[in-house]
């Protein structure tokens, strides 16, 4: 979505025009499910966090401002609803010590292991998912969404040279986790290796 068009839809969010809402629906669903799925490893609270995230879209899309990019705030909003996720389920695992009430391994793949049909692709997403959550969701903002490392920074709530430092560490990280697996079509990376 170029400049002007994002633009123009925020004025238009702000305004409660119709199609507004729909209009970014369509442009960040899917997006944001994959990040949510990604980070929480969970579809099933993916899908919950996802669900809570268009909430507060329409609850404060009025006080949006006229300059708002929209990737780096919804990336924002769906990040901030993780950790409080976090907080709350380290709350109830502490409460609940001992009874299990989480689940320890996903019940069903994610749409996106799914239709990650590719071998070098499950490999890398596995690799991912292996790594500390600080890293991994820098490595989803920047590679997977396409966010600048400014609006990446920005969503993470850090300074502009902690992200680059979390990119090289997190891209590292990745290679050593597909080296040390010993996958072959590692060279295929070349963006993602330091």
């Amino acid at each position: 979505m170029d400049r002007a068009a994002e633009l123009a839809l925020v004025e238009r969010l702000r305004g409660a025009k119709p199609g507004a809402f729909d209009e970014i629906y369509a442009a960040y669903n899917l997006r944001l499910f994959n990040f949510l799925a990604r980070l929480s490893r969970r579809p099933d609270v993916a899908e919950d966090l996802l669900e809570e995230t268009w909430v507060r879209v329409i609850e404060h899309a009025g006080g949006l401002r006229t300059d708002t990019r929209l990737a780096p705030w919804l990336f924002t909003v769906a990040r901030n609803l993780y950790f409080s996720y976090c907080r709350t389920r380290a709350l109830d695992d502490r409460l609940t010590a001992g009874i299990g009430l989480w689940p320890l391994a996903m019940p069903h793949p994610s749409p996106y292991e799914a239709t990650a049909a590719n071998e070098l692709e499950r490999r890398v997403e596995t690799a991912l998912a292996s790594l500390p959550r600080v890293y991994r969701e820098v490595l989803l903002l920047v590679w997977v969404e396409g966010l600048t490392r400014a609006e990446a920074a920005l969503v993470c709530g850090i300074r502009a040279d902690a992200l680059r430092q979390r990119l090289s560490r997190g891209r590292a990280l990745l290679a050593e986790e597909l080296r040390r697996a010993d996958e072959p079509g590692i060279a295929v990376l070349g963006e993602v290796l330091p």
